[in-house]
């Protein structure tokens, strides 16, 4: 049985009109094609989406519609898609398309949206190097902003005139349909801006606005990390209402030659040599702050790790440090003296079985294999 339209919208059968247009945006948003490329189920229901507001938003409709249902548009001569105002359609779709894709678009007889030139947040990146992030510093930062032209006062033109766009009428956006999907693309005649200049700026080549330079000195907190942001506000863009936009500032933290970091915890790598894992050894190592002493255990293994509390970052929200991981890397000697083979060979014999782990290891085996093939 197909569903009833209030159930396709998810609303109450008392829902006013806010409501409906509410639950029709909501569902549309869910269901747009270009936000499920290639899914038919989501394509067919984007239609029952759009169905079921065109009937519902109509009091007619809606009013034959919860006396007869479906039949009863059909026998009063209702089409489901044909009798809808042109300009609603522009101006619903308009709003799920700037859900869809964030732009400015405007929807026809609900009159332009403002649309300003540029955003008014900026955004710069500075270097830090690893330390400078660790720890904290002061920098100086140099950054650029944008602000209405100061001899057309931003608007472009000499004269300080604009005419409507005659392609979009003042839209920015011209619509087309293809079969039952409407589309919108910006006005190539006024490049999305609704109006067009016929005597230019030549302060800014019709452009609005200028580009300044600045600096501004802020403090990195000790623990940032690399793509971190830091807001400095009021220092953004300037737009005509004389509106002023925030700065963003983002870390890029450089590499250290043997601290590694992975969020708040530190990585070091610390060699040992294999006489070092045989016996056992206190070995001092660094940490970001001093130094500590890595108790390396009788017979630890290739990559062992070793932790230690709150020798990490500290983090830049909470302010707790993380940990530093010791990782030991065991070194062999490249080449042995004859001298020195000799003193290894007589080790080796001294251990008796336990140099030969492996012929106990595997008795039986050849024995095994061989039967594999009889």
């Amino acid at each position: 049985m197909d569903l009833e339209y209030y159930e396709i919208l998810e609303i109450t059968k008392d829902a006013d009109s806010g409501a409906i247009k509410k639950a029709y945006r909501k569902q549309a948003l869910k269901f747009h094609p270009d936000r499920n490329e290639g899914d038919k189920e989501a394509e067919e229901k984007f239609k029952l989406v759009n169905e079921a507001y065109q009937v519902l938003s109509d009091p007619q409709k809606r009013s034959t519609y919860d006396r007869y249902g479906k039949a009863g548009l059909d026998s009063q001569g209702f089409s489901h898609f044909s009798d809808m105002n042109y300009e609603d359609i522009m101006g619903d779709l308009g709003s799920i398309f700037e859900s869809v894709f964030g732009g400015g678009f405007s929807g026809g007889s609900r009159g332009q949206r403002r649309q300003r030139k540029y955003p008014l947040d900026t955004e710069v990146e500075i270097d830090l190097a690893f330390n400078e992030a660790i720890f904290g510093c002061s920098k100086e930062v140099k950054y650029s902003f944008k602000k209405p032209c100061d001899e057309c006062e931003g608007t472009g033109s000499s004269d300080g005139k604009k005419s409507t766009c005659n392609e979009c009428g003042g839209k920015g956006q011209v619509f087309f349909r293809q079969g039952f999907m409407t589309y919108s693309q910006t006005c190539s005649n006024c490049q999305g801006k609704g109006s067009t200049i016929e005597n230019p700026c030549k302060t800014c080549n019709s452009k609005g606005y200028s580009q300044e330079s600045d600096t501004v000195k802020i403090d990195i907190p000790e623990g940032i990390d690399n793509g971190n942001r830091i807001r400095v506000a009021r220092r953004g863009n300037i737009d005509e209402t004389g509106e002023i936009g925030d700065l963003y500032i983002q870390a890029n933290v450089g590499e250290d030659e043997h601290f590694v970091r992975h969020n708040d915890d530190i990585y070091i790598e610390v060699p040992v040599f294999f006489t070092q894992v045989a016996l056992g050894d206190d070995i001092k190592i660094p940490t970001l702050r001093g130094e500590v002493t890595l108790e390396l255990t009788m017979g630890a293994k290739d990559k062992q790790q070793f932790i230690f509390k709150h020798e990490g970052v500290k983090n830049v929200h909470t302010g707790e440090l993380g940990n530093m991981i010791a990782q030991i890397r065991i070194k062999y000697p490249k080449k042995l003296t004859n001298e020195q083979r000799e003193m290894l060979l007589k080790l080796q014999n001294d251990f008796g079985i336990e140099s030969t782990p492996h012929e106990s290891s595997f008795d039986g085996v050849m024995d095994k294999i061989k039967g594999w093939f009889k």
